[in-house]
């Protein structure tokens, strides 16, 4: 899409206060004084095989744009292509799922669009609101931020081992219980405590998505591959590289002209950090002196976020350096 939009004339509306051209999680629009809405779709093919927690994971995913930016989500409309061979109860179970997290995020599902295909994919397009003032956006990042990652990276490659059923229950139950929890609390947070920029984790992978972070601010960050929390799972299968996501390779290409890279860094954790995500965490850039309240109220939601890196710098080339 980005691809297509960058040759269009750029959209024409001084209320429109994000759009495409910063790569952030949703559109933004000045509706009323410092009243904001927040505007995202996202929709993709079943990577799970239980139709409720494919709903589960689709919504969570789809609602992670507009927590990524500091909002609330207030309604959603499906999006379905849906082979009929199925049969309709698949459809009921996935959106009964979708609704259960919709309902804990406290929005709605108010309507949405079905068509008819060859292949299952299910999505949202969440609407959600947030102040102006309030508004976290990708483009904020400051020097001497630290870097803040709310949840383990690695489904990319343990859903292609599941799905070449090489994966146990024990991997799958791993990746569906991070991929199904909501956002939610992170976001709260990370307004309460000043974050000075977000982006959730997904399809790009953490590399990618902190890429379009730095990008927008003008950047230049370290990252401490050590640091970064990792699925238990992802490091076993990662090391075969027939469950590596094709991702992986565009994802690297996408970064490489901006990427400094160790020698010293781990081959199968560099992959982790291309490998693109499925309703992953947010990546949050956060004051110096609000990181250690803000991982403490985490840890007490019972999220188990980590400090992965700092912003060394602000107001240049976009750089980032693995170590």
């Amino acid at each position: 899409m980005a691809q297509v939009l960058r040759h269009l004339p750029p959209p024409d509306g001084q209320n429109l206060l994000v759009g495409s051209s910063s790569s952030d999680d949703a559109a933004v629009f000045r509706f009323a004084d410092d009243k904001l809405l927040v505007s995202s779709v996202d929709f993709f093919p079943p990577i799970v095989d239980d139709p409720f927690d494919f709903g589960q994971v689709a919504a969570a995913n789809s609602l992670s744009d507009i927590y990524a930016m500091g909002a609330s989500p207030l309604f959603a409309l499906g999006v379905v292509c849906f082979p009929r061979k199925l049969g309709i109860e698949v459809l009921e179970e996935i959106t009964r799922g979708a609704c259960e997290k919709l309902k804990e995020a406290g929005a709605i599902l108010a309507g949405g669009h079905t068509i008819e295909d060859s292949e299952l994919k299910y999505g949202l397009s969440v609407t959600g609101s947030v102040l102006e003032s309030k508004l976290i956006s990708n483009s904020g990042m400051r020097a001497g931020d630290v870097l803040v990652l709310t949840k383990p990276i690695g489904t990319g490659v343990i859903s292609s081992a599941l799905k070449a059923s090489k994966a146990g229950k024990e991997a799958e139950q791993e990746i569906v219980a991070s991929m199904v929890a909501l956002n939610k609390d992170a976001s709260v947070l990370m307004a309460k405590h000043n974050a000075s920029a977000c982006t959730d984790v997904t399809g790009f992978g953490f590399l990618g998505h902190l890429f379009e972070m730095c990008s927008a601010s003008g950047a230049s960050v370290v990252i401490e591959s050590n640091k970064v929390s990792y699925f238990k799972d992802a490091l076993n299968f990662v090391k075969k590289k027939k469950f590596h996501p094709k991702s992986i390779k565009t994802n690297h290409s996408f970064i490489a002209g901006n990427l400094e890279l160790s020698s010293t860094v781990d081959n199968d954790k560099f992959n982790l950090l291309l490998d693109p995500q499925t309703s992953g965490g947010l990546l949050v850039s956060i004051p110096q002196d609000k990181v250690t309240a803000f991982l403490s109220e985490l840890k007490e939601r019972g999220i188990n976020a980590v400090i992965v890196g700092q912003v060394t710098g602000v107001g240049g080339e976009a750089r980032m350096k693995v170590v």
